[in-house]
């Protein structure tokens, strides 16, 4: 029993030799050998590409020798107050003239809201400008500064006509009193965009009308 049971396992092993044959006779189970494995003999690739090899449209232009170089402790009045001195990106004020020594309407509109918004600031040098408003003969802010960004307040209209005026109260350290006024309808949207130039005393008004 033993015998025919080794002799039915070597004649598996002969037919699986035999059926592994390529067509030259070879075994080619014989012949694999773990090529990949091996160590090349290839140096290995760098990530770094020298100066010299580099495409030069692919790197970033050389900077200009007569650029100016940013100065921190510049003084351009945008840290520390210089008198006389407007800060970069402001406009300095204009010479304060008898050109402004007026009141100065600024138009009218019409809106079928309930209310407005009122908003200003001093769009030029911020210099201490001060303005007292009134609406319809009647003061609603006494004292108010102009600064470099918008402050106002929310007017409830009455029907008809709604006079708003702006009265200089001083002309701060330079020129005259300056301003920039926005008016906003209850939806957010800018229905008008003035602007002031105003001696000590004068005023701007502007006039809205609910509908």
């Amino acid at each position: 029993m033993t015998s025919v049971f080794m002799w039915c396992a070597y004649s598996a092993v002969a037919q699986i030799d035999a059926g592994s044959l390529n067509a030259q006779g070879e075994n080619p189970f014989q012949q694999m050998t773990p090529t990949t494995l091996e160590r090349s003999d290839k140096p290995p690739v760098s990530l770094a590409i020298p100066l010299k090899d580099r495409d030069k449209k692919m790197m970033m232009p050389e900077p200009k020798q007569e650029d100016p170089l940013l100065d921190m402790t510049a003084q351009d009045g945008l840290i520390d107050h210089v008198p006389g001195q407007a800060p970069r990106g402001f406009e300095q004020d204009k010479e304060p003239t008898t050109e402004f020594a007026r009141d100065q309407f600024l138009g009218d509109l019409k809106t079928g809201g309930d209310f407005v918004s009122v908003k200003y600031r001093d769009h030029e040098y911020v210099d201490g400008d001060l303005i007292r408003v009134y609406v319809n003969g009647d003061v609603v802010q006494s004292q108010v500064f102009l600064g470099g960004s918008f402050s106002g307040f929310t007017l409830r209209l009455e029907q008809g006509f709604n006079r708003i005026e702006f009265e200089a109260l001083n002309q701060g350290s330079s020129g005259p009193n300056t301003a920039e006024l926005h008016i906003y309808d209850d939806n957010g949207f800018i229905v008008s965009a003035k602007e002031w130039n105003l001696l000590t005393g004068y005023r701007a008004s502007v006039i809205v009308q609910k509908e």
